[in-house]
């Protein structure tokens, strides 16, 4: 009997393993537009390499910040389909790339989204030198798993939104627990204690999130999921709204729903403005520019709101705007990945200019910003802390944030072109000298062609390029304590034979200047008067170009013998080059060579060469070195 169980028993397990039905594209597609994300991709990734599997598996897994996976997906969906993609498709792809920090291919599908080149390391790069600040930060839970994000301030304490609850259902989007609002203090190290969850009045069984608080502590606004899905186009999703909540007697208590909040649209991250008379909040409502805008709303003197305001282009791109925070100082922080920055979500700062209008949006630089979402940052300005979020570890986590005030640092960068064809020129050695023309500091370009000396205020410096066979091109700039510290030079270079028409280039690559021909009586090495004029001639163009530096060559017949060629030809050179010494050309950029008879001009059967093709063969040459 055992026996007949155990075999029935592997025939079931065989039955499960070889006989699961194969999931249906329709199946995908069901679980992709209710957007749940890890099932949908488990689905995809069985399902071939059709242009909507592989664009649909690459957004699963994007929406859920697998950049490595997405990166697999979208590259073989770019190798297979690129022609038929819609932009936006470049979009996720370049920032999945940016994601994996590969800058270099990300920079290259974002260039050819938007028209126009993009070098992300160097943007970020000069962003942070011109920050005004620098951020000192510190990762606020030692378990890097529990999904917190949304921080606001809350009296001495602060409030997050977190997935560390475990009895919650888990969430189709990414299979992890629903979002709670958590209370907590934060000690002297800037870790997260005493982390308690706020009442059933508040979290329910689903998301709540990114609450922010009146300084009285008495009101909350915060976000809460809608309970039932509703479809939009060809998609099923529950909107996120805002709710307003009031502490009474202890408790939190008239939970309502701000009337602006909707089943067809999300209103999300709610932020106070200091004189608590401003809401401003992410939506992609209509009106939006793009996925998700900036709006405010006025806070009336009886409770009720004006219709919401879109901040318009100057905010707001057609790509994501969410996390807006106002500082006591009325500046605008945001997160953002429409405007440039390092990849994904980026925190920007718009400082206030009047009692509407805001400035375009500044990225705050490489010590807060990373190649994942970093957003929701929140700032004391009296006591220069705060905190913000970011995904960079592989989950959402909350880090703490010291302000510290930007050392300027004063520098030169650039990069060396040709002055023609505006190609980069790796190899080039840049020179920094001070005003007394003291040489500071040189250094030989990489491949990308930039260069950058450190410098010091209110100095007056130069910077040359130099290049073989080009003419070194300069620049003068001078640093001030309130001027900009830090100074993009382009450094364009022009080649020689660019510069003059009577510089060519061989066919061996050497490039040579084209006079009239310096001949030579028979077995003579004196300059003849023909000679000098020809020679005045390379005299003003070597003092055009003080730094060029050349090879005499010298030639003879083939009459006599070799050694005696090579000797008079060496006469020859010499005379030339001290006809130039003593014009005034520098002997150090000058070096004769005797080449005897071992290059004639003219080749003569039998060496029987007629007087005028012997007096050809008798010439001077004029090389460029550098």
């Amino acid at each position: 009997m055992k026996k007949i169980f155990y075999i029935l028993f592997i025939i079931g397990c065989f039955t499960n393993l070889f006989g699961q039905k194969k999931p249906t594209l329709k199946q995908a597609h069901k679980l992709f537009e209710r957007k749940a994300y890890v099932k949908a991709a488990e689905m995809y990734e069985q399902l071939g390499t059709k242009k909507e599997v592989l664009q649909n598996l690459g957004d699963s897994y994007y929406y859920n910040f697998q950049m490595l996976n997405a990166v697999r997906a979208y590259g073989q969906l770019f190798f297979e389909h690129k022609d038929s993609l819609k932009p936006e498709v470049y979009f996720r792809y370049a920032n999945a790339l940016k994601g994996t920090a590969d800058f270099e291919k990300g920079d290259a599908i974002m260039s050819e989204y938007l028209g126009y080149e993009q070098n992300t390391p160097k943007f970020m790069k000069n962003i942070t030198r011109n920050s005004a600040f620098t951020y000192k930060l510190v990762l606020m839970s030692k378990n890097k798993n529990n999904g917190d994000f949304g921080i606001s301030f809350f009296g001495e304490k602060v409030v997050f939104a977190s997935l560390r609850n475990s009895e919650n259902a888990s969430y189709g989007w990414n299979e992890r627990p629903y979002l709670d609002l958590f209370s907590a203090s934060v000690n002297n190290e800037g870790q997260l204690t005493n982390v308690e969850p706020f009442p059933e009045e508040i979290n329910t069984k689903t998301h709540e999130s990114s609450a922010v608080f009146t300084s009285d502590l008495k009101t909350m606004y915060f976000n809460r999921t809608g309970e039932k899905q509703v479809e939009i186009g060809n998609q099923r999703f529950a909107s996120v709204k805002i709710y307003k909540a009031e502490f009474k007697d202890g408790k939190w208590t008239n939970v309502t729903m701000l009337p602006f909040s909707s089943d067809q649209y999300s209103v999300q991250h709610p932020a106070l403005s200091k004189d608590e008379k401003k809401l401003y909040f992410a939506s992609d409502m209509l009106g939006t520019i793009g996925s998700f805008d900036i709006f405010v709303v006025d806070i009336n003197d009886d409770g009720t709101y004006s219709q919401p305001r879109n901040l318009g282009e100057n905010i707001n791109t057609i790509h994501r705007e969410q996390f807006p925070f106002i500082a006591d100082d009325g500046s605008l922080y945001l997160a953002s990945d429409g405007h440039q920055g390092h990849g994904n979500l980026d925190n920007f700062i718009c400082y206030k200019l009047n009692e509407t209008d805001f400035s375009k949006p500044e990225n705050l630089g490489l010590t807060i910003n990373s190649e994942m979402d970093d957003f929701n940052l929140i700032l004391d300005n009296k006591t220069g802390k705060g905190y913000f979020s970011s995904n960079r570890t592989g989950d959402d986590n909350l880090y703490t944030v010291t302000m510290e005030e930007n050392k300027l640092l004063f520098a030169v960068e650039g990069v060396v072109r040709d002055k023609n064809s505006l190609q980069l020129l790796p190899g080039t050695t840049v020179k920094l000298f001070n005003e007394a023309g003291d040489l500071l500091e040189e250094v030989i370009v990489g491949k990308d062609g930039d260069f950058v000396f450190n410098t010091e205020p209110d100095k007056k410096y130069k910077v040359m390029a130099f290049r073989d066979f080009y003419i070194p091109a300069e620049a003068y700039f001078d640093t001030s304590e309130k001027g900009k510290v830090y100074i993009d030079l382009e450094m364009k270079v022009e080649s020689y034979s660019d510069a003059e028409k009577n510089i060519k280039k061989d066919a061996e690559g050497s490039f040579f200047i084209e006079l009239e021909n310096i001949y030579f009586d028979l077995d003579k090495s004196n300059i003849k008067p023909q000679a000098s004029q020809v020679l005045d001639g390379l005299i003003t163009l070597l003092k055009k170009y003080p730094y060029m530096e050349i090879e005499i060559g010298a030639h003879t017949d083939s009459r006599a013998s070799e050694i005696y060629n090579l000797r008079l030809s060496n006469r020859r050179a010499a005379s030339a080059l001290e006809y130039l010494v003593q014009n005034g050309i520098e002997r150090k950029r000058l070096r004769s060579v005797g080449y005897g008879e071992a290059r004639p001009l003219i080749i003569c059967p039998k060496n029987d060469c007629t007087e005028t093709e012997h007096a050809t063969n008798r010439r001077c040459t004029f090389r460029i070195i550098k």
